[in-house]
């Protein structure tokens, strides 16, 4: 980290995006969902309600208590880092962050009153420089969208509701909530590790780090190429025996698979929104008011259409494959009414001709000139 007289700035020269708003690089699915909270009447004033019931002042305690904060003093690169991620995403206030013992690679960012980042030994241990850098950006970017406050809140109302499963036919509804906020909390991820590029701005970095997460600290024994590889094999692998046992495996899980994280992230990495961003052309903080939630719901529900369209998973081929058969036959049936009824025009005087296109007695019926189904 160094100081000029414009403040602070980056260790290297990387691009930085002032007032960019979490829109520029969250996950369609995800944004729908947040733009909805945001608009929603009286959400903060349940947030205040909820925090009173948190055990969030608890939690800092305990972090401050039996774990190592971050500072100029005590993991000063790490600290260089988050000054980093926070001056390149134009976050003004500095998220307190911790390290705490734990062999298992890992890091969240929680808090209603304002977010904490928290790191494991583990992963402080695994990842070099710039493999650590995007992991800290990931976690900024959750920080950013807000992730922090909708995740405690949910995390506590789902633990809440499971210790009541016990109420008849509660158990279906509280799974079916869990469910949902599940496939929320795995596409914030994606959104997450796209902020964590925006901040490393090295992608071959944030790849080391994912395939580091799932092989370990054995780098020269793996390849990226090798790494996204698998994520092809296994979208495309099998039959609908293995699409739904991929369902049921991912169900239970809070992040999608590494694999995949791999391979969504170096997708986005080569799209023309990354290009723009990286341009320059991004949705400003200061617009986020005006966000239709209309739209964001419309771009969602596009962005589902198209991984079904495009996927190479059997059972996604299958729902693809039996939307465009009910498309055609929807346009069959179309095309036989029409012509039944003139082309559109109203309904006619029937005819000698069968629907086979010859006349009654067997005979060609002459070419009406009508438009007939394709």
């Amino acid at each position: 980290m160094t100081e000029n007289d414009q403040g602070n700035v980056p260790s290297r020269q990387r691009k930085r995006f002032p007032g960019i708003s979490s829109r520029a690089y969250e996950h369609p699915a995800d944004r729908s969902a947040l733009v909805a909270l945001r608009k929603l009447s009286g959400f903060d004033t349940v947030f205040k309600a909820l925090s009173g019931l948190l055990p969030e002042r608890s939690l800092r305690l305990l972090f401050l208590s039996d774990s190592v904060r971050v500072s100029d003093a005590q993991f000063s690169h790490l600290n260089d880092m988050l000054r980093d991620a926070c001056y390149i995403l134009d976050l003004e206030k500095v998220p307190p962050m911790y390290v705490t013992q734990d062999p298992k690679p890992n890091a969240m960012c929680i808090g209603l009153d304002e977010p904490i980042i928290v790191v494991t030994t583990g992963l402080v241990e695994l990842l070099d420089e710039e493999e650590m850098r995007a992991v800290v950006g990931h976690e900024v970017g959750h920080a950013l969208s807000g992730h922090s406050v909708y995740r405690t809140v949910l995390l506590f109302l789902t633990s809440l509701a499971l210790k009541i499963a016990w109420i008849p036919l509660g158990n279906v509804a509280i799974m079916a909530i869990v469910t949902a906020l599940r496939e929320w909390f795995r596409k914030s991820e994606l959104s997450a590790d796209r902020a964590g590029l925006l901040v490393g701005q090295d992608v071959q970095a944030s790849m080391r780090g994912l395939m580091k997460i799932a092989g370990g600290n054995h780098l020269h024994e793996m390849n990226v190429d090798a790494f996204l590889a698998q994520a092809d094999e296994y979208e495309k692998a099998g039959d609908l025996r293995d699409s739904v046992l991929k369902i049921l495996n991912v169900l239970p899980r809070t992040h999608p698979f590494t694999t995949v994280r791999a391979a969504e992230l170096k997708k986005w990495s080569e799209s023309r929104d990354f290009q723009r961003i990286m341009d320059g052309h991004y949705p400003k903080r200061s617009e986020d008011k005006d966000t239709s939630v209309t739209d964001s719901f419309r771009e969602s529900a596009g962005h589902y259409a198209d991984t079904v369209r495009t996927s190479k998973d059997p059972l996604m081929k299958l729902v693809n494959d039996i939307a465009g058969g009910a498309g055609d036959l929807a346009g069959d049936l179309g095309g036989k009414l029409r012509s039944a009824f003139g082309g559109g025009q109203g309904p006619t005087k029937p005819d000698a001709t069968g629907a086979d296109g010859t006349a009654g007695d067997g005979r060609s019926a002459p070419d009406s000139g009508t438009g007939t189904a394709q």
